[in-house]
């Protein structure tokens, strides 16, 4: 069914996260992914959207971070490294934001893995020949190389479970998508209308979430399979 091309992870919620070769998975999802988060003086994390728990960030998506052991390092836009809150403030314009760690309230939108097939990113490529498609853009934690598959293949693996490698995830929703598409992302330029384009398209979902069922380490290469459905799991 696949094999996979590339895994991320984002250390702080809504900033470009770190490509990985191996990740440790567990009921939480990737090691480290989106661990940490910025929290405005109101208690909302920086974020592409504004719900009940957060709060749009504008500028979120031009900081960089990856760890240093269990510490995550953020890069300014400006190449400078954040050596604290005062300087992710001064960045980002917002007096009183602060690095936060996850407590009581998850810092992930819907679930622990985002998945994202080859066979969705070419589906949209057609559709929007205009921007430059690549996964980053999407922010998935698991890109799998599906090959020739029908376009949007993960759309029916939504209520089943999947095997990669010695991981096993089932699949919960549909991943609807915000303006952060349309956003330049770790070197890609704009792409302005492509979340309208996968609103008309395809009801503003690319990509799929999914829960951990049975944890493990993943990597580059692993063979992709699926499993038994819900309905039928004991």
């Amino acid at each position: 069914m696949g094999v996979v091309a590339a895994l991320w992870r984002y250390p702080v919620k809504s900033m470009v996260g770190e490509r990985l070769t191996e990740a440790k998975v567990g009921e939480r999802g990737f090691d480290g992914d989106r661990l940490y988060a910025v929290r405005d003086p109101d208690g909302k994390f920086g974020s592409g959207k504004n719900t009940r728990r957060f709060r749009r960030m504008p500028g979120l998506n031009t900081f960089a971070a990856r760890y240093a052991g269990d510490v995550p390092v953020i890069t300014l836009p400006d190449g400078r490294t954040a050596r604290g809150d005062a300087d992710l403030a001064a960045a980002l314009g917002r007096p009183g934001v602060a690095l936060t760690k996850e407590a009581d309230v998850p810092h992930h939108d819907e679930a622990a893995v985002h998945l994202l097939t080859t066979s969705s990113l070419a589906w949209l490529a057609e559709r929007a020949p205009e921007a430059e498609i690549d996964a980053r853009r999407l922010r998935p934690n698991l890109l799998l190389d599906t090959g020739p598959a029908p376009e949007l293949t993960e759309d029916t693996w939504v209520g089943e479970r999947i095997r990669i490698g010695e991981v096993e995830l089932e699949i919960l929703r549909k991943a609807v998508r915000c303006v952060m598409v349309d956003l330049p992302w770790d070197g890609l330029p704009t792409a302005p209308g492509l979340l309208k384009t996968i609103t008309a398209a395809n009801g503003m979902t690319l990509g799929v979430h999914a829960r951990v069922v049975r944890g493990g380490t993943l990597h580059v290469g692993d063979v992709h399979s699926m499993g038994c459905s819900t309905a039928h799991a004991p």
